[in-house]
């Protein structure tokens, strides 16, 4: 198995140490590189002991191998799967809030840089779920889980088989579905983004597919006064969400 797409496989200082700092922790064994023995690293073998988890030491040559050369700071950790959710699981969180939905719709983002630094925003923003399409997307990969220094721990990942059947059970809930697009006239900061909100963004160069359009109730574009012709998806993500939120919290 390719370590990098398993999410039993965690990296990285900070994402494994947000994972120990969960109540309960999926994290069942630690490989701490012996070249490192600083305070960062004292810290984490404590919150790990807090758990029942004793680290060991191994050569840093080991934990290149394990990640496939990718940067682990000198610390990889062996987990229990990361429970990914379906679409029943999303509406039986739906009925329990007590606020209106605030979900990311992400159509076919196959980054998983992207998909990482996507989650890490919306838990920022306060978002309750993350949902994207089963196929042609990445999943949470080792890489997504660092990017999202530990977010993804904590914030609710759903995978859909059919995502344009499931935004319109969305919208027979009462959920309003705003697509983004450069190409139409209403700007993000025009719109009423207060109530029952999924916010939907496209792939990193395609945007959101025709399918997943038809099926908005709105769809915006973020003014840009520059040369460039569309903004990455996790900072496209960045400027939505919090815009979003700016609107919830006034």
């Amino acid at each position: 198995m390719n370590n990098l797409r398993s999410n039993n496989i965690i990296f990285g200082l900070h994402t494994i140490q947000e994972a120990l700092e969960l109540p309960v922790s999926r994290i069942t064994e630690i490989w701490l590189s012996d070249r490192r023995k600083d305070i960062r690293i004292s810290t984490l073998i404590n919150s790990a002991r807090g758990h029942g988890i004793h680290p060991n030491r191994v050569s840093k040559e080991k934990l290149d191998k394990i990640v496939a050369g990718a940067c682990h700071q000198g610390v990889v950790a062996y987990c229990k799967p990361l429970g990914i959710f379906d679409e029943s699981y999303l509406f039986e969180l739906l009925n329990k809030l007590n606020e209106p939905p605030f979900l990311l719709i992400l159509d076919c983002i196959q980054d998983p840089y992207n998909l990482g630094a996507c989650i890490r925003t919306a838990e920022a923003a306060g978002v309750h779920a993350v949902i994207a399409p089963k196929n042609r997307a990445s999943s949470i990969t080792p890489v997504a889980l660092k990017t999202s220094s530990g977010a993804a721990e904590r914030l609710p990942f759903i995978r859909v088989t059919n995502l344009s059947y499931f935004l319109r059970e969305l919208r027979q809930k009462g959920v309003w579905l705003v697509g983004t697009s450069g190409e139409c006239n209403d700007a993000l900061f025009d719109v009423n983004l207060k109530g029952a909100l999924a916010i939907i963004l496209g792939a990193e160069s395609k945007g959101i597919r025709l399918l997943t359009r038809k099926c908005c109730d709105q769809v915006v574009r973020i003014p840009m006064k520059g040369c460039s012709e569309s903004l990455n998806v996790s900072v496209a993500a960045g400027v939505c969400l919090f815009e979003a939120s700016r609107q919830r919290n006034l």
